[in-house]
């Protein structure tokens, strides 16, 4: 893994300011995943990307990924479970010093599987659920797997591991999210991550499907704030608004190159898990550029960091430092231009076009949904 990206934007290397090391590094073992679902962040078009990288391949970027300063792993895909060697990488990670955790379905972690997990020396899981109804967890992910999933939140507890249990939320179960927190309470559940879906990937193709009503999201909140004023600090409950119902942008990834890392399954080195899709990215390759080169000197990584790239009106904002523009992959999806101010936005020149999108989305709610599958995504290529 050697070579140089010497395409350095000013102020990047050469005696320029130094760049801190990214504290979080996602490593996207595989797009294969035995789940279907429709709000999937993968690209949509992973069937045509590169082959997988190798044990030793993966096993080198921690290494340089911790001597960087990186100091959390996530295990992630598809479904990181798939990978035969994830004991060994896990094995690895902790000799490294890494806090490790794994983001999964759920689906292969059997209880001989968690025991060799545990002694690699896992510290974390992440187990989602699509609803807290059978019905509608198993038509979303187009697979049998609420039962499944039921006896690996079981599992993960037997080993004591911290759970986090994740619930993409949407129009289709947000009325269910009382019974869903009834769920994880009765799974003892530390933290329930409630994320409405986000429109990337094929999230982005079901859009319309996806969508809630104001009312819907409103009512859904009432809830999640009840629940926590009677259970307190038995469980967290996270609840995130999608972008599109706010005024203002998320600090996208805490800023652009600034705390995370991303290495997709052929090697790409992403400042974000969506950046495949932007237009314009150089992004390096792990197998031939070193990780500290590719943080700190490409072009990918510093093509948004900081405030230099920013236009009006982000340029002259004053909450510029705390959202850093918003999400470049969602300007891109909505106005063709991956640094305009992100249309979330309510100063951006184009915040009415998502306003006119949530306010016309249940006209277009026959449109049929899309299951991510190898075949629509080579449809899709």
């Amino acid at each position: 893994m050697a070579g140089s990206t010497d395409n350095r934007p000013p102020g990047a290397g050469h005696g320029g300011p130094a760049v801190p090391p990214p504290l979080w590094l996602l490593a996207e073992l595989t797009y294969r995943c035995p789940l279907h679902c429709v709000f999937c962040y993968n690209p949509t078009r992973y069937a045509s990307t590169g082959a997988e990288l190798s044990t030793a391949q993966w096993v080198d970027v921690m290494r340089q990924a911790r001597a960087l300063g990186a100091a959390q792993l996530g295990f992630s895909g598809g479904e990181p479970l798939l990978r035969d060697d994830l004991e060994e990488l896990v094995r690895e990670a902790r000799g490294l010093g890494f806090y490790t955790n794994l983001i999964t379905s759920g689906v292969g972690l059997s209880p001989a599987r968690a025991r060799r997990l545990k002694d690699a020396g896992l510290d974390h899981v992440q187990l989602s659920f699509q609803d807290s109804t059978r019905e509608l967890n198993d038509f979303l992910s187009h697979t049998r797997t609420f039962e499944l999933k039921q006896q690996v939140a079981r599992t993960i507890k037997e080993h004591d591991w911290p759970m986090v249990l994740n619930c993409v939320l949407h129009r289709h179960n947000l009325p269910h999210v009382g019974a869903i927190i009834e769920m994880a309470l009765a799974l003892q559940a530390e933290y329930l991550e409630l994320a409405n879906a986000q429109y990337y990937g094929w999230a982005w193709l079901n859009r319309d499907q996806l969508m809630p009503t104001r009312e819907q999201l409103r009512e859904a909140e009432a809830v999640v704030q009840s629940w926590r004023e009677r259970i307190g600090s038995r469980c967290r409950l996270l609840f995130v608004v999608p972008d599109y119902f706010e005024e203002r942008p998320k600090a996208c990834m805490n800023g652009w190159g600034s705390v995370f890392l991303s290495i997709a399954p052929d090697g790409l080195a992403m400042p974000c898990h969506n950046a495949r899709d932007l237009p314009g990215l150089s992004l390096p390759h792990v197998g031939e550029h070193g990780i500290a080169d590719i943080w700190q000197r490409s072009q990918a990584f510093n093509a948004y960091r900081g405030e230099d790239w920013m236009r009006e009106p982000c340029r002259s904002c004053d909450e510029r430092h705390k959202d850093f523009g918003g999400c470049r992959c969602q300007a891109f999806l909505l106005t063709g231009d991956a640094a305009a101010t992100d249309p979330v936005c309510a100063k951006s020149p184009a915040h009415g076009q998502i306003v006119e999108l949530v306010r016309s989305a249940p006209a277009r709610r026959h449109i049929p949904l899309v299951f991510r599958s190898d075949a629509h995504s080579r449809a899709l290529g």
